[in-house]
């Protein structure tokens, strides 16, 4: 296959995107409007995939997809002059959480056996269809219910799928997912601004993403209030019924168990070692020292799925505001999927 052509398709895809996410509505012509309808369709199968998220999931695919950012990502890897049937069980967590697993296999001289998740059945299709037309044809793939003859699999799922499919496909090469979650640790003397950012890592997709913050380290004079009062821009959260339902579920049981918790009518904070949190909860803690954090951190790496936090704290985070912003050479569960492509 021509790499030249699927790459050309990818820049192209980009393009498409970027304009189907600035056309006027009035200006749509029944084409446009089948892709309006297409997120539409999505967000009643699945309500967590509303519009808005499923156009910035597409925004950051059309910000990543550039020549320069292929280039500068490819250039690192020999792609494999032996093309296999690579086998890839998507998750459904936040919209195209799946893609680049798809394109990596692709762009890798590899076959892309695609098992969608039944959450995200309708957005990757689109965008395989059109990066296939604007490559002339030259990508690769099958849409299958159950996976078969295939050489290698890719599976996201959580850590009890994890268990099965890790024996499932135990004689072949693999990579196999589980959950991950990310932290945030704070030096105190963060803007509003930065906390600001902070509030998109924590509730941007709802906070389903591994990627999403879920547990906070702050220090010890730190004032609860700060984070209240910067995470305000996210308040409608609470609008949306299948988030409302978690918060009023895991409020009453705080409540009935007489724990204790700090709560603004949206998200609830609470004082706790755990490192996932339930959906609508921040676990945070507060500590005396930066190396109980960076303990805590060694102790949890294989759930940790990434750091936010300042530079000069040294504990190879990313800024605040980027948690889900990866990019191409960013990669789930820190495994290198392009390197595991080329022994394939």
């Amino acid at each position: 296959m021509n790499i030249e052509k699927q790459v050309l398709g990818l820049i192209a895809l980009s393009d498409y995107i970027r304009k189907k996410l600035i056309e006027k509505t009035e200006n749509h012509s029944e084409n446009d409007l089948e892709f309006e309808k297409l997120l539409k369709k999505s967000e009643i199968e699945n309500p967590w995939f509303t519009v808005n998220n499923q156009k910035i999931a597409l925004k950051q695919w059309a910000d990543l997809l550039t020549g320069e950012n292929i280039d500068h990502w490819l250039k690192n890897y020999s792609i494999s002059t032996i093309s296999k049937r690579v086998g890839l069980i998507l998750a459904g967590n936040i919209p195209l959480v799946g893609f680049h697993d798809i394109i990596s296999t692709i762009l890798s001289n590899h076959t892309a056996l695609i098992k969608l998740s039944s959450k995200d059945r309708y957005l990757i299709p689109h965008l395989l269809h059109k990066w296939n037309e604007f490559s002339g044809n030259q990508v690769r793939y099958e849409f299958v219910e159950k996976l078969k003859n295939f050489d290698a699999v890719i599976a996201t799922g959580s850590n009890n799928t994890a268990r099965y499919l890790e024996y499932y496909f135990k004689d072949y090469l693999s990579i196999i997912r589980k959950n991950r979650t990310s932290i945030a640790v704070l030096k105190g003397d963060e803007t509003d601004e930065e906390l600001q950012l902070l509030a998109k890592d924590i509730f941007q997709y709802f906070g389903l993403g591994c990627r999403n913050v879920t547990r906070i380290f702050i220090p010890e004079s730190f004032t609860i209030d700060r984070l209240f009062e910067n995470f305000l821009d996210f308040k409608d959260i609470i609008n949306h019924h299948k988030y409302a339902n978690n918060y009023d579920y895991n409020r009453a049981v705080y409540l009935l168990n007489q724990e204790k918790f700090w709560d603004n009518n949206f998200v609830m904070l609470k004082e706790d070692d755990k490192l996932f949190s339930p959906l609508s909860v921040i676990n945070f803690s507060r500590y005396s020292s930066l190396e109980s954090v960076t303990a805590f951190i060694k102790e949890n790496e294989e759930n940790i799925q990434c750091i936010v936090a300042k530079n000069e704290l040294g504990i190879g985070s990313i800024p605040f505001g980027e948690a889900q912003n990866p990019s191409l050479d960013t990669y789930a569960d820190n495994v290198d999927t392009m390197r595991f492509l080329e022994i394939v």
